[in-house]
């Protein structure tokens, strides 16, 4: 078995191992408390395992500026998603998700392994890299250094608007949906940065390939169109829980502000100045993925037609 197979095979059992001992504990206490901690101990620990044992006898794991950068910031963006995630189970103290599948063995265990599936997929980049036999230390290419910065770029952002979103929280939800600092740009910043990370993390990893037909390379483009399912088109979670139905606070609240707000801010990729509302809606639906399925079905009064339909038409109901 080639070293890349032999750390990636380590990988899932070490990720499989951690899901079902966390599992059992759970089941056993009926308690999600640790849920989404342990999933942030899974992404750490397989890339420390990685980088350990991907270490080659000619060069080892810090004298590969491919290998020591690329896990350092996995290990930034995984540090900071463990922090944000058991800050949020202690303000919540508990998860609403579970509150009937913890009773339930085999649902439980779903969701667990689940979780199991999630953190080997999104992993497989830096899986890939350290586990990578393709020697090479004479520095990275272009193309490894723009999408490392664009890789750290994307953490800086996630990080920075889980910060400034807890603070509007915790100041008392000032104006009724967040505007702070890279919010005033993206109504979802966050998720912007998650998916844009991944992608970054993906291409980077080519430079740790055998060239275009790489089979383990094209795998590990699966991180972050995983990201995008889950954050796009899973309703439970992500930008769908966050839009359609569950916008109706703010069209009850502030339904003018909110119109306008949701015109000139970019659903995901940050744009300043309110360019958002110059963008034509065939690139809204496609680049932007700003899907028609995330708008609001209910009325909605009091919103000048200007704001509330592109045509200027009026209309109850946001198209």
């Amino acid at each position: 078995m080639s070293q890349e197979l032999q750390v990636l095979a380590i990988s899932a059992i070490i990720t499989a191992g951690i899901q079902l001992c966390g599992f059992a504990v759970a089941f056993a206490l009926k308690t999600e408390t640790f849920y989404d901690i342990l999933g942030g101990i899974n992404f750490l620990t397989i890339a420390i395992y990685s980088a350990i044992d991907g270490q080659n006898d000619d060069i080892s794991f810090f004298d590969s500026p491919r290998k020591a950068s690329f896990t350092i910031l996995f290990l930034i963006s995984r540090f900071w998603l463990l922090l944000f995630l058991a800050w949020r189970a202690h303000e919540r103290k508990g998860d609403s998700r579970f509150d009937e599948i913890k009773y339930n063995f085999a649902s439980f265990l779903i969701a667990w392994m689940f979780q199991g599936v999630w953190v080997f997929t999104i992993s497989l980049p830096v899986i890939f890299v350290n586990g990578s036999d393709n020697i090479q230390n004479d520095g990275l290419t272009v193309l490894e250094y723009v999408t490392i910065v664009g890789f750290g770029l994307g953490v800086f952002i996630e990080i920075i608007a889980d910060i400034q979103k807890a603070a509007w929280v915790k100041n008392g939800r000032v104006g009724t949906f967040c505007t702070a600092g890279v919010w005033k740009y993206s109504r979802h910043p966050n998720y912007f940065g998650e998916i844009f990370q991944w992608w970054c993390a993906w291409i980077f990893a080519y430079g740790s390939s055998t060239g275009p037909g790489d089979v383990q390379w094209w795998c590990s483009v699966l991180s972050p169109v995983m990201t995008m399912l889950i954050l796009l088109f899973t309703p439970a979670t992500g930008v769908m829980n966050a839009n359609g139905s569950n916008l109706k606070r703010y069209y009850d609240k502030c339904p003018v502000e909110y119109a306008k707000y949701r015109k000139e801010t970019s659903i995901l990729i940050p744009l300043p100045c309110g360019l958002y509302k110059f963008v034509p809606m065939f690139l809204k639906r496609t680049l932007f993925f700003d899907l028609k399925k995330y708008e609001y079905s209910g009325e909605i009064s009091n919103v000048p037609a200007s704001e509330n339909n592109e045509n200027g038409k009026k209309d109850t109901r946001e198209k």
